[in-house]
């Protein structure tokens, strides 16, 4: 028998939250990321729960050319681009788009051969300082790509560095007035929005969107819930509790002994460790649920095994459910108090993880 620990992967949740898009963008395309395993949830499952999306939006050239041959026949963006002039010769075959964003990927395309074929995200360095051309690069480079005779249809794009934050306001309204002037007169499709400017800056909404983390059911905010946002969880981590041990005053558990009991109780050991993705970092007092009912963990995460605090719940026993996060216990919070955010949790699911739909 396998440990209990498992993943719970709700395909109508991430159906819910691509209608929550939609609802925010009605004249918007959306093009939906699902890099990084869609963010833990499995690729082609998401995929599936996606499939009225516009548009994929991807990292990997690997897990873009499964996406293709899995079916999908809208565009699929490759974020980052390409990385050599061996790549296009896939670009090609597998008619993926590609964002552009230094002068070397331009060097490259005169190696791609299908007249009008390859569809252009050119990205523009409004802020972020990641990627892009800065607006003084920019006319350049645009001028670089209507003149090549391989580039198909070419899309403005941008990304916000602080969108997420309780007071980003005002550098959003800088990045958006920098992409406005450097990109005046242009008359081609803009992209500028990811999940947090998709919820509260709809001035950026443009002609693509590109939600991330929203549509997995998590909150680009720390202001503001995911429930509060109608957002559902997709992913539910449960496991069960295989031990119980029973403390006295001033027993210590776990590793380093980091917490000590200031009377009796019962502590339950859970299947779950950071070898499964939980986070080693995570606090005492990290929310948890036993039974249903909300409780903390205790001590230092281990490899395959935490602590739980059982004080004021007497029916839990070996073989009681825990939920990790998921359903009735937000992953933001979880988050939080390992002083991490949502995406680094989703992403780290451990492979060892037997996933559920």
């Amino acid at each position: 028998m396998s440990r209990p620990i498992h993943a719970l992967i709700d395909l109508t949740a991430l159906e819910h939250n691509l209608s929550v898009v939609r609802r925010h963008t009605p004249r918007s395309r959306v093009m939906v990321v699902i890099k990084a395993d869609a963010y833990g949830h499995g690729l082609l499952r998401a995929a599936e729960a996606f499939k009225s999306a516009d548009g994929f939006a991807m990292l990997e050239l690997d897990a873009a050319i499964r996406l293709r041959e899995a079916g999908y026949r809208q565009p699929i963006l490759l974020i980052e681009g390409f990385f050599s002039i061996s790549e296009l010769a896939l670009f090609e075959r597998y008619q993926f788009g590609t964002v552009i964003h230094h002068s070397e990927q331009l060097e490259m395309l005169p190696v791609y051969r299908r007249a009008g074929g390859l569809d252009v995200f050119l990205k523009l360095n409004t802020g972020m300082n990641r990627l892009g051309f800065t607006p003084e690069q920019f006319p350049a480079a645009l001028e670089s790509l209507k003149s090549n005779p391989a580039v198909g249809q070419i899309t403005l794009m941008t990304h916000f560095a602080c969108a997420d934050e309780p007071n980003g306001g005002r550098e959003v309204a800088r990045q958006l007035q920098c992409f406005n002037a450097a990109t005046a007169g242009c008359n081609l499709s803009r992209s500028l929005a990811n999940s947090a400017a998709i919820l509260r800056y709809p001035e950026t909404h443009a002609d693509w969107v590109r939600p991330g983390i929203m549509l997995y059911g998590a909150s680009p905010f720390s202001d503001t819930t995911a429930s509060e946002l109608d957002l559902c969880p997709a992913m539910t981590v449960s496991s069960r509790i295989i031990a119980v041990q029973n403390l006295r005053s001033g027993d210590g558990i776990g590793y380093g002994h980091i917490f000590h009991a200031d009377r009796p109780m019962r502590v339950g050991i859970v299947a779950g460790g950071y070898a499964d993705g939980y986070p080693r970092h995570a606090s005492i007092g990290t929310p948890v649920l036993v039974n249903g009912r909300r409780t903390r963990i205790l001590g230092r995460v281990s490899m395959d095994m935490l602590h739980v605090d059982l004080s004021g719940i007497e029916s839990a026993d070996v073989g009681s459910p825990v939920t990790l996060w998921g359903k009735g216990m937000p992953i933001d919070e979880v988050a939080q108090s390992a002083s991490t955010i949502s995406y680094e949790l989703l992403c780290s699911l451990a492979p060892r993880i037997r996933i559920e739909t």
